[in-house]
């Protein structure tokens, strides 16, 4: 990617040599340079010229930098100087060779390799967000991996800052990517840390079907979908994605930042707990259990690859349909999403748990199991409980076309 024709290549700022061009937005260039003093490889960003012609952008630029570099944390990108030469304002940063997210997720991700980045960049923003230091632009091409596979996040504090410069306004230059905004965010009100969470939600939709929950090719487009439209159900696009780890994305992707997870890891260890449930058992060559075949079941396509699938320990729950072996306690096969047992109707309502806790449960209305009142969808057939109103956050049942509440139409 390296311009022959670039400026700054074979220049110096402060102790760096420009080497090579990494990459480019309508915000800055991302170069690899060699740090003479240090002889080592380090990654500088640099900002357009315009940028510096405000000194009080300047001065914000300075002081957020200073921000950035007291992050020390493994899956942040750390920051070694910040500053101003022959009208350019330019960062220092460690260097990590591996290329970003974005490239990575051009090939298919295993489900473990998911997991574990989501991790990391949890745990680097539940990190920073202890600190006081909200990243407003949480994206793939900001997360970058090392050669062992480390996922490492940078550009901490560049969209707070340059929110601030009325440079904004020339053509090219913008803060945050509208794929990955929060709804508070497209609205322009105050963000907290949940924005991070919620483009956190957003970039796990988007590694385990391929694309974003919403796409346009305009902002405004974009903006009304974040704030007013529901996410696809990305088992839609991607019919593997098992109940649990759908509702965790959801969750993640809540209009309400109340609603959403609090803290990043939550939404990590919820995944993780979420994948680990839906997981295929060991192999063991003794006693299996077959699911008894869920009437209305379509059996695969002709000729569609089934798994080679060893024998199941004792208990086991094998799927009718592709023959996957799974937990005992599953209702729907992790490998093909089958139901694994016949729907049970719910016990009347003058028996069982429900009785003990009906100031807390609900009713499915389409099998009448009973459910937490915080359920989204019902626990024995998937099916939602509720509507949830864009515009109040009110609950509504799903027959319902008007919130009860404020009246918007529904459905």
């Amino acid at each position: 990617m390296n311009r022959v024709d670039d400026e700054l290549i074979g220049a110096t700022l402060g102790d760096c040599v420009i080497e090579e061009l990494l990459g480019q937005g309508g915000m800055a260039r991302v170069y690899r340079a060699k740090q003479a003093n240090l002889e080592r490889d380090v990654a500088v960003k640099v900002l357009p010229p315009y940028y510096a012609a405000d000194e009080a952008f300047v001065e914000r630029f300075k002081l957020e930098a200073r921000a950035m570099a007291r992050l020390s944390h493994p899956n942040i990108v750390a920051v070694y100087f910040a500053g101003e030469e022959n009208g350019r304002l330019f960062i220092t940063m460690e260097y990590v060779g591996g290329g970003n997210l974005k490239q990575r997720m051009l090939a298919k991700m295993p489900l473990r390799d998911i997991v574990r980045i989501v991790n990391e960049i949890a745990g680097a923003l539940t990190y920073a967000h202890s600190m006081g230091i909200v990243h407003r632009d949480v994206k793939p091409v900001n997360v970058l991996m090392d050669l062992g596979g480390r996922a490492v996040l940078s550009d901490f504090g560049i969209a707070k800052v340059l929110a601030t410069s009325a440079a904004l306004t020339r053509d090219g230059a913008g803060v945050g990517t509208p794929e990955y905004m929060s709804p508070e965010q497209c609205r322009g009100v105050g963000v907290d840390y949940r924005s991070d969470i919620y483009a956190l939600g957003v970039m796990l939709y988007e590694m385990l079907t391929g694309r974003t929950p919403f796409i346009a090719d305009n902002y405004t487009a974009l903006a009304h979908s974040h704030i007013y439209e529901p996410a696809p159900p990305p088992s839609q696009l991607n019919p593997h994605i098992s109940p649990a780890v759908q509702a965790v994305i959801l969750k993640a992707l809540e209009k309400n930042p109340a609603e959403r997870f609090q803290k990043a890891t939550e939404l990590a260890i919820a995944l993780e707990q979420a994948v680990a449930a839906q997981a295929p058992m060991p192999s063991a060559a003794v006693g299996r259990q077959t699911a008894a075949p869920t009437p209305g079941a379509q059996p695969l396509p002709t000729g569609a690859p089934r798994r080679s699938v060893p024998s199941a320990p004792l208990g086991a729950l094998v799927c009718p349909r592709c023959h996957h072996p799974n937990a005992p306690h599953q209702n729907f096969c992790s490998a093909c999403g089958l139901a694994l047992r016949p729907l049970q109707p719910a016990p009347p309502a003058s028996q069982g748990p429900y009785q003990q806790h009906t100031a807390s449960w609900v009713r499915c209305p389409a099998c009448g199991a009973p459910n937490a009142q915080g359920n989204r969808f019902c626990t024995n057939c998937r099916q939602p409980l509720a509507i949830i109103c864009p515009i109040c956050g009110a609950r509504n049942a799903p027959t319902q076309r008007f919130c009860a509440t404020c009246r918007r139409q529904l459905q």
